[in-house]
């Protein structure tokens, strides 16, 4: 990871430390007015941005997906061509709203006498073809292939009969009673009796020339067109938590409680089994898969964690079936230090790759860790998310908040970390060794609005990275900077990093706001 120094080398001096990263509001998408009920469906439980970060994708309780594209760079150009002219690029980002389409319904497995929810549990933005955006969605039991493309609008033209040919369209269409002769179609005519009542339409000698056939045309306006290509359904007998793209671009996992499952994006109806930790019998059933994430470059390599707060990363070409794992990265637990919360907490909700592949970082319940791949004795850097919380551990059983199940994210340079708290909140830290930012971040248009002017400090200093560190940030136990009680109803659970630029994109509740620094 970039800026974390040699294995081995010491802290960088106080003055080499860059400056904290400066947090600003930059926009919000379905705002809440204060005292607003917000409905179950409407709440935000996905975010992603493309690899290109020009496109954001959240997915919600109702099933639906809601794609965002930014619009600064398009008004300015690509930010290589910025870079070539030496234009600013610290310029505000924006983004606008793209397009919306249901992806899930809720469903009914009569075998099983379950429901199904709707809820978008995962959102992947796929490889982009044709000027096409594609992406994957799914919820507990079904994952969706969709393409998102503009399509021109096809209109009918209007039939048209010329005033001169024919005085008003009532004379056209309405009975006949006045004229003697009958008029047939083609020109023919035949004689009735005077005041006999037709029904027929009237047609003059050799038709009406006018009169047009509508024709469908092609018009200059688009229209943005969400269409599933695919549906992988039938391949879990438990709630996927997870799904990843693979880096070859044609091949994707989606991960349940028990199993791991390898696709094949053109192929819907057959997947291949690939981790399988599901005991012969179920009471010895110890741990179960939390989150798996393919390697952003090797294509063979991927990782999944644990509910015992373990990381394995397995290679797909040592078996078919990879119940052996190649490494295993575990903190170890200090003697005297165990109680009957420990499992709980340990249990990782999350996991993300750094950019490079070198570092994977995991979110527990207490904590984020950051992992270097080649070293699985302990993490290189540990960092105190809310540790006001270790007291009212007994509290949060009660009303379960303790299964919350929060994500985290890595900047694209891999210099900073973060993920979401209760309250709303969210916290950044800074990933160099020797340099202790911690920021914490309010969901809203003033996100500094909580913060202390107290120094961060650290838990344990220690002058080498690969030692690991452990990083805490300002705090006050059981109140937040204002003084007042935090909030367990409202929690930041979902949020992601712009791939390229120090922009964060969070939701709490029903809204979407960005940052950037």
């Amino acid at each position: 990871m970039k800026g974390n120094g040699a294995e081995g080398a010491g802290p960088p001096a106080e003055s080499s430390c860059p400056p904290p990263l400066e947090w600003k509001f930059s926009q919000v998408f379905g705002e809440r007015i204060a005292g607003e009920e917000v409905q179950e469906v409407d709440i935000i439980s996905a975010i992603e941005f493309d690899k290109s970060g020009d496109h954001l994708a959240t997915g919600d309780r109702g099933g639906r997906v809601v794609l965002f594209e930014r619009t600064d760079v398009k008004n300015y150009g690509s930010r290589k061509d910025m870079e070539k002219q030496d234009h600013s690029i610290s310029r505000h980002p924006e983004f606008r709203y793209k397009t919306e389409f249901q992806s899930h319904e809720p469903e009914f497995d009569y075998l099983k006498s379950l429901e199904i929810e709707e809820k978008i549990n995962k959102i992947k933005w796929c490889q982009t073809a044709n000027h096409a955006l594609f992406l994957l969605s799914t919820n507990d039991k079904t994952i969706k292939y969709w393409k998102v493309e503009e399509k021109k609008v096809k209109k009918i033209s209007e039939m048209n009969v010329d005033a001169l040919q024919a005085v008003g369209n009532g004379s056209i269409s309405s009975s006949s009673m006045t004229s003697p002769i009958g008029y047939l179609p083609n020109g023919g005519c035949s004689e009735r009796p005077y005041g006999h009542l037709s029904y027929d339409l009237s047609f003059p000698p050799g038709g009406f020339p006018s009169l047009r056939l509508p024709v469908v045309v092609t018009s200059q306006e688009t229209s943005l067109i969400a269409r599933c290509r695919r549906i992988y359904s039938h391949a879990h007998d438990y709630h996927i938590n997870s799904i990843s793209n693979n880096s070859d671009g044609e091949t994707f996992i989606s991960a349940d409680d028990l199993r791991i499952n390898l696709w094949n994006l053109e192929i819907s109806n057959q997947s291949f089994n690939i981790v399988d930790v599901k005991p012969a019998n179920m009471e010895d059933l110890t741990e179960v898969i939390t989150s798996a994430e393919f390697h952003p470059t090797h294509c063979n390599m991927l990782a999944y964690s644990s509910s015992k707060g373990s990381i394995r990363l397995i290679d797909l070409r040592q078996s078919a079936l990879c119940d052996n794992h190649s490494k295993m990265f575990e903190e170890r637990e200090a003697p005297g230090s165990r109680s009957f919360f420990t499992e709980i907490i340990a249990s990782i909700s999350d996991i993300k790759f750094a950019r490079d592949g070198r570092h994977i970082l995991s979110r527990d319940y207490m904590t984020l860790k950051l992992w270097d791949i080649n070293m699985e004795s302990s993490p290189v850097a540990i960092f105190q998310v809310h540790e006001y919380l270790r007291p009212k551990l007994c509290d949060l059983y009660e009303n379960d908040s303790i299964f919350d199940k929060f994500d985290c994210c890595l900047s694209g340079d891999g210099m900073h970390v973060a993920t979401g708290s209760y309250s709303n909140l969210f916290r950044v830290f800074g990933c160099i060794p020797g340099c202790n930012e911690a920021t914490t971040l309010e969901a809203s248009k003033n996100p500094l609005r909580r913060q202390v002017q107290i120094p961060s400090r650290p838990a344990r200093s220690l002058n080498s990275l690969t030692r690991g560190v452990v990083r805490q940030g300002a705090e006050s136990p059981g109140i937040d900077m204002n003084g007042n009680s935090y909030d367990f109803t409202t929690k930041l659970l979902h949020l992601a990093w712009h791939p390229s630029e120090n922009s964060v994109a969070c939701a709490a509740m029903n809204s979407l706001y960005m940052y950037y620094a």
